[in-house]
């Protein structure tokens, strides 16, 4: 069993690939500060608190669980924060990337899977997008993790550490069986922002921009399930284990779903058919976001096997059962 060390494997995505990297016979170990993360999503393998700006506790992990690669998960995700707290972001995301890169390459490891995004494109030039596409982010987020790719690149061209880059389009959905799900503080999502509205018309819904270019008129993106992305991540370990060389890749569906679209498949999930508001188009949202897949199903062998409906119904699910939890710890 090969341990491979996951920075930020208590939040989102990071802790639902921790559960897919241990079904395929890993040892996932979880480095989080756990200023977004979850304890309680860390069931899959040890947990160790920690900072990744923090060089002598990050090589007292890697001394310690010695692992063959790095998953690395740990960055601040929210745009708008992103634009008030730039130098925040750039602390975290640049400089806390690049010394967890630097704690690998002393301990020897040279296998390293980088969660990155489909903002590091900006406004799209054609869609669907492949990564081909012109690199040039609308915002303080989408420029970090392109630097940390730019990183990335230089450090594989002149010091051949290898790596793979993975840039999500829409992460979505939850674990089926409901152990992890989707939980930030503040929500920004748009599946658990409608999923909240339909258990709650009190927080209501607000469509940004009814006018676009659409069919509809609202704005369309890829929602691609977070097991589907797990899986993605394990395709990208293994390859690099079995001596691959760096590579990126996009990760969607490659089938767009706007805003009124989604709402009706909220309202079919959750029998709810809560009224959304009608608000301003929000700076630098573009109509279309829309991944074309093709090379990762090609090269990887992987492909997204969760539909819209498979998505957000296990998203309620997994709401649902955390609005459980709470009411039974409440009483």
């Amino acid at each position: 069993m090969q341990t491979v060390l996951v920075a930020g494997g208590a939040g989102y995505v990071g802790a639902h690939t921790c559960l897919r990297l241990a079904e395929a016979g890993f040892r996932p170990v979880t480095l989080d500060n756990l200023s977004n993360g979850h304890a309680a999503f860390v069931q899959w393998g040890p947990l160790e608190v920690g900072d990744i700006r923090d060089p002598v506790r990050l090589d007292e992990v890697f001394a310690k669980h010695r692992p063959a690669a790095v998953l690395h998960f740990a960055a601040l995700i929210e745009v708008g924060e992103s634009v008030k707290n730039p130098g925040g972001f750039y602390e975290n995301n640049v400089a806390g990337a690049l010394g967890l890169i630097q704690a690998a390459r002393r301990a020897g490891v040279d296998a390293f899977v980088f969660s990155s995004t489909c903002a590091t494109y900006g406004a799209p030039v054609r869609t669907p997008m492949d990564e081909s596409h012109p690199q040039a982010p609308l915002n303080p987020y989408g420029r970090s993790k392109l630097m940390v790719e730019e990183m990335l690149r230089d450090l594989d061209r002149h010091a051949g550490f290898r790596s793979i880059a993975l840039r999500y389009f829409n992460a979505a959905g939850a674990d089926p069986e409901g152990r992890i799900g989707e939980r930030h503080e503040p929500e920004t999502h748009a599946i658990p922002l409608a999923i909240r509205a339909a258990m709650d018309s009190a927080h209501g819904f607000k469509i940004f921009g009814q006018d676009y270019p659409t069919p509809d008129g609202t704005a369309i993106r890829d929602y691609v399930h977070v097991l589907d992305l797990a899986d993605a991540h394990v395709l990208a370990l293994r390859r690099l284990l079995a001596g691959g060389g760096s590579d990126v890749f996009n990760l969607g569906t490659g089938q767009g779903t706007s805003v009124k679209e989604l709402l009706e498949a909220v309202h079919w999930a959750s029998g709810s058919n809560f009224e959304a508001e009608i608000a301003p188009r929000r700076e630098g949202d573009a109509p279309v976001l829309v991944a074309d897949n093709r090379k990762a199903r090609q090269v990887l062998g992987w492909s997204p096997r969760h539909d819209l409906k498979s998505i957000v119904k296990s998203a309620w699910n997994w709401h649902q059962a955390e609005a459980a939890r709470t009411r039974e710890a409440a009483e």
